[in-house]
């Protein structure tokens, strides 16, 4: 029976995606994540054969969780959902192992046809952006990215996210309920692992791998 992880941060759409999921695929067996520490503790605790992963949930930032997933689970299929439809991010995806990219406005049928196509070992890109993938150059700085935030463990990203997210060392211990000294002594092994002198060169690795979220983009401009 294959098992399915569904990581996103907003319900209903959770909830679509696994009513379409169910209706996609006979003896799916799903279970869901609202955020990357909750993707991580699923791929800890149990065996996933494929993922749908949102860019731009919490502690993802972009396409550095997908990077971190694929080193820390090589064999797991990841198909992205973002409302990011730009060919180069796309492309950024793919070359950085995803096995598919869904786009949010797709509908049920490409929601099928992506998992199905996936399960069967098969990439899957949307049909009209295919060509225009295809035409975009690499993005020269993600192999060594990825292969830098490839070499931290799951704790240490979780550490790191959240430095990204500007808290502080004692704000971090009291969030994964560690002692102060664990997460001192994480800072200097991801430093070293990231080959950076401080905090701030570490947060930019992360943010090189970010991505505009498009629905928050709408969201800003509707407020402004």
């Amino acid at each position: 029976m294959p098992t399915l992880l569904i990581a996103d941060d907003h319900p209903l759409f959770r909830a679509a995606l696994h009513r379409a999921a169910e209706e996609a695929v006979a003896d799916l067996q799903i279970s869901e994540a609202d955020s990357l520490h909750s993707v991580l503790e699923a791929l800890e605790s149990q065996q996933i054969d494929l993922m749908l992963l949102d860019l731009h949930m919490p502690g993802n930032h972009g396409l550095a969780g997908l990077a971190t997933i694929r080193a820390l689970q090589p064999g797991l299929a990841i198909i992205i959902v973002s409302a990011n439809e730009e060919p180069h991010v796309i492309r950024r995806a793919i070359d950085l192992g995803a096995a598919g990219y869904l786009p949010k406005s797709s509908g049920l049928t490409d929601l099928q046809s992506a998992l199905l196509s996936v399960l069967e070992g098969e990439r899957w890109i949307p049909a009209l952006l295919r060509e225009p993938v295809a035409r975009v150059a690499p993005f020269s700085k993600d192999a060594d990215l990825a292969a830098r935030l490839s070499s931290l463990s799951a704790h240490q990203y979780r550490v790191l996210s959240l430095v990204a997210e500007g808290l502080l060392n004692k704000q971090i211990a009291d969030r994964l309920g560690v002692q102060l000294r664990t997460v001192k002594a994480h800072m200097t092994r991801i430093m070293g692992r990231l080959g950076v002198r401080n905090r701030a060169q570490a947060i930019r690795v992360l943010h090189e791998m970010g991505l505009a979220d498009p629905a928050r983009q709408i969201e800003a401009a509707q407020d402004a």
